[in-house]
């Protein structure tokens, strides 16, 4: 009987995130990858740009229905 640890890591919807992108490419692999490797470049920008704005001070606003807890 096989062991199995206690917090399996379960995989399925990379399985199915996986099976989705191959579909959406209509079977292609090699347009799969290159589809993943240019939304991951699109969010590694993002994140730059994000890391960059926080840096120079500029953050979002709360909003009024957010206020901090010290407000009180």
């Amino acid at each position: 009987m096989p062991v199995t640890s206690p917090c399996a890591f379960d995989n399925s919807h990379y399985e199915r995130a996986c099976d989705q992108a191959i579909a959406m490419c209509d079977g292609n692999m090699r347009s799969t990858i290159k589809a993943l490797i240019m939304a991951n470049e699109y969010l590694e920008v993002e994140l730059l740009e994000l890391q960059a704005a926080i840096s120079s001070g500029c953050v979002p606003k709360r909003s009024a229905d957010k206020a901090s807890p010290d407000a009180a």
